[in-house]
């Protein structure tokens, strides 16, 4: 009961911001310009994150019992700080290694003091157990790594939304069933907030979540996601549902920000680019050049998503050895065969397009016409007189 009554204030907190916040933005002029990688349309304020964060504080502080408050103090300040993080970059661009460093001291403190870690690789390679300082070092660069991800995949109405909120109504209900109240309470909060953004957020987009909400949901989301792995893969299997293959089930949940960001990796490297070198080569990008719109790319990669999940289930009783190989070999035959599929539609699409220069003949013919019929009916005047 106290779940839902936190799911429903965040809902509604962020559903009441939320126009709040478009108002206020678009009379501050703090808008996102169209151009350039930007592949929206229109002048639409971003920072929408600001109206989802509030409820999930305004929610948290409403709803949770202080041992619950105690025992998440280290994450929820974690995900503060990863909050105005965000916020910064949206108001001000930071320099990367601003960035950087923020989202390492965010992570430290969750890593370190919240020991929420890695702790070891559960069975797999017959390895158990690694070093402390070790774990911490795994531990602080998977969080980055995912959260970056996750922020590189937010490029679509709706999209990020969506991906998240698959992925938090999953860890709420695993955390709930392996009596782990507080974090499965937060993901819930945070699916109420997202649902409520994602009323003004799907397509056409009234707002975009921006950094202030791309950072702060991939933080939260990497944290969970490493406390499902490490928890999955020391719990027994009369404490909760238990995935054999632990590691495998957490790279499926995070599959597209993970793959996504792997293949547009590889491509700007074998390309001589630097890998994080900005471009059009993400995945909803090609996805879009199908003539696809930003709802449909954002169904179907959450139905995506939804395989992956799917996958885990089915393989509950298997271990990495099986279930790891099984989730990348599919992950990469799938992206290939999107990419042979799109690179297939775009050439369709190119072809029953008019080449650029007959295009232009033709604006110019239309525009030249006006005046070599008014020069005919004049001659023509002179001549009747």
């Amino acid at each position: 009961m106290i779940t839902f009554l936190a799911l429903s204030t965040s809902f509604i907190v962020g559903f009441l911001v939320t126009p709040i916040l478009i108002l206020v933005l678009k009379k501050l002029k703090m808008i996102d310009a169209p151009g350039g990688r930007k592949i929206h349309t229109g002048f639409t304020p971003s920072m929408g994150g600001v109206s989802f964060v509030i409820g999930a504080f305004v929610a948290s502080i409403t709803w949770f019992s202080f041992p619950d408050l105690v025992e998440i103090r280290f994450f929820l300040t974690a995900f503060g700080l990863m909050f105005l993080l965000g916020l910064r970059d949206d108001l001000v661009d930071l320099r990367p290694w601003h960035k950087l460093l923020g989202q390492l001291v965010a992570t430290y403190m969750v890593v370190v003091f919240g020991d929420i870690r890695i702790s070891g690789l559960y069975g797999f390679m017959g390895i158990y157990e690694i070093p402390v300082l070790l774990s911490y070092g795994i531990s602080i660069f998977t969080i980055v790594a995912l959260t970056n991800s996750f922020n590189l995949i937010d490029g679509l109405d709706g999209l990020a939304g969506s991906l998240s909120l698959v992925a938090f109504t999953f860890l709420g209900w695993w955390f709930l069933q392996a009596d782990m109240s507080a974090f499965s309470s937060f993901s819930f909060i945070l699916v109420g907030g997202i649902l409520s953004f994602l009323i003004y957020n799907w397509h056409p987009a009234k707002i975009f979540m921006g950094d202030t909400g791309s950072l702060s949901l991939g933080f939260a989301l990497s944290v969970m996601t490493v406390l499902f792995v490490d928890s999955n893969g020391t719990m027994s299997g009369f404490e909760g549902w238990k995935f054999n293959a632990p590691i495998a089930s957490g790279f499926a949940l995070l599959i597209v920000p993970v793959y996504d960001t792997c293949r547009i990796f590889t491509k700007r490297i074998r390309r001589g680019k630097s890998p994080f070198s900005a471009d059009k080569s993400h995945i909803h990008h090609f996805m879009m050049r199908m003539g696809l719109r930003h709802d449909q790319v954002a169904l179907s990669m959450t139905g995506i998503m939804l395989f992956f999940i799917a996958v885990m289930f089915l393989g509950t009783r298997f271990n990495d050895y099986v279930m790891l190989p099984l989730v990348v070999l599919t992950a990469v035959v799938l992206g290939l065969r999107l990419d042979v599929i799109t690179l297939r539609r775009v050439k369709e699409i190119q072809s029953q397009t008019p080449p650029i220069l007959s295009l232009k003949k033709s604006k110019k013919a239309r525009k030249v016409s006006p005046e070599i019929n008014a020069k005919i009916i004049k001659k023509l005047e002179l001549n009747e007189n």
